[in-house]
């Protein structure tokens, strides 16, 4: 299945090199089309839909035998897919779409259990692994398709990151899996000016410099009722103009007013602007009235704010997020919200972040931080991508002279 965002995020300049070919996945009563993707799905329908993949792949052989390809690129969901190649002789790579952390980390935990991580900045807090415990979302199977799918790639592994922020995560992967890690950079998307959302945009065009924050947790993440409550209390006790998505799985008929606080969005129609559901927000990161970014630092949205140079007030709430936020604190470019021991997000605190990362004098080092890292981006432009199409070019002649030889 191919959602309109995917289509609808190929620019013009690339439509004509770009074919998009569709991977039907199997009729499951649990999984109607509509959730055929991970944008909107129920946290507990996760290892559903990864089933369904793997249900899918003969139909990947089918396309793989029509296509002949070069070469397969293949992600996390998909680690039967190298095998597949593999038996019509053609290569494959996988590309990791999280960061050197996450992954190294698993890999660790995965290779050397009961050993502690070597880098003692990134864990998990105690109630972020309880709640894992709980959660459906690891079916048991994640370590099994996470060592399969980095086993099988052709030596080298693409990853969505830089050496800047995350060199010594990139080298200890590297030794852990015994293949190349090759860093493919923030992989921002090109921005594309569009007609829908104007109201937005013009909505920021009217605020300071730097003076309000974008609010948005991810495509993957329901808020509770109280967690829902604690965000909006302390965006109404921060003071500071804001932006905020809030989203609900798909399916659900849910007003976006009885969702929130009684009063609420009246009480902040000044200084708030509440949207439901989806948001450009590339646009609003890079726009000069954003001062900070409230992120559950879904990895891409990690990427995407160093790259516009947006401080994070971080508020992780599963899988990778935690480790995203505590490399946040350590490259120095956001600052996460404290919880109580049990994890329970107080307002005070979300209040007092915000504060900190946008307006008060001892959040200025993080402001700093995060344009200069913006601006290393900016400088270093190309040279990750052009690196990675040498890869590529070497693989795949390699992977011809062979078969010629054959």
């Amino acid at each position: 299945m191919l959602p309109c965002s995917i289509k609808n995020k190929i620019t013009e300049e690339y439509s004509l090199s770009i074919q998009l070919i569709e991977l039907h996945l199997p009729s499951l009563p649990e999984l109607p089309p509509h959730y055929h993707t991970t944008k909107g799905l129920p946290t507990h329908l996760m290892s559903t839909l990864k089933n369904a993949y793997e249900m899918a792949s003969p139909s990947f052989a089918d396309i793989l035998k029509n296509l002949n390809p070069d070469l397969v690129i293949y992600d996390f969901n998909q680690p039967w897919a190298p095998a597949i190649a593999s038996s019509l002789k053609i290569p494959s790579v996988q590309f990791l779409t999280c960061g050197a952390v996450m992954t190294s980390f698993a890999l660790h935990m995965f290779k050397h259990r009961g050993e502690e991580f070597p880098f003692p900045a990134i864990y998990y807090p105690d109630f972020q692994i309880q709640k894992m415990r709980q959660s459906h979302v690891n079916d048991g199977k994640d370590k099994d398709r996470l060592i399969e799918a980095v086993e099988r790639s052709c030596n080298i592994i693409f990853l969505k990151t830089f050496r800047k922020i995350e060199g010594k995560y990139i080298d200890y992967l590297s030794v852990l899996i015994g293949k190349k890690i090759v860093p493919v950079g923030p992989l921002v998307q090109e921005l594309v000016e569009e007609d829908e959302h104007t109201e937005i945009i013009q909505w920021l065009d009217k605020k300071d410099e730097s003076s309000s924050v974008f609010v948005s947790f991810g495509s993957e993440y329901f808020l509770s009722k109280e967690e829902l409550e604690e965000v909006a209390r302390g965006l109404e006790l921060s003071k500071i103009n804001f932006i905020w998505v809030v989203r609900f799985p798909v399916g659900e008929r849910i007003r976006v007013e009885e969702a929130l606080p009684e009063g609420f969005v009246e009480r902040v129609k000044d200084r708030g602007l509440v949207v439901e559901g989806w948001a450009p927000q590339a646009r609003i990161l890079r726009h000069s009235s954003t001062g900070g970014f409230v992120s559950h630092c879904g990895w891409s949205s990690v990427m995407e704010s160093m790259t516009f140079g947006v401080p994070i007030i971080a508020l992780p709430m599963h899988l990778d997020q935690p480790l995203n936020a505590k490399l946040v604190e350590e490259v120095g470019v956001g600052v996460e919200v404290m919880r109580r021991n049990n994890g329970r997000l107080e307002r005070e605190e979300i209040a007092q972040a915000i504060r900190k990362v946008v307006v008060e004098k001892n959040g200025e080092d993080v402001r700093t931080k995060a344009r200069e890292l913006s601006e290393e981006i900016r400088m270093k432009g190309e040279q990750d991508i052009d690196g990675v199409a040498e890869e590529l070019i070497q693989l795949v002649g390699t992977a011809r002279s062979n078969s010629n030889f054959n």
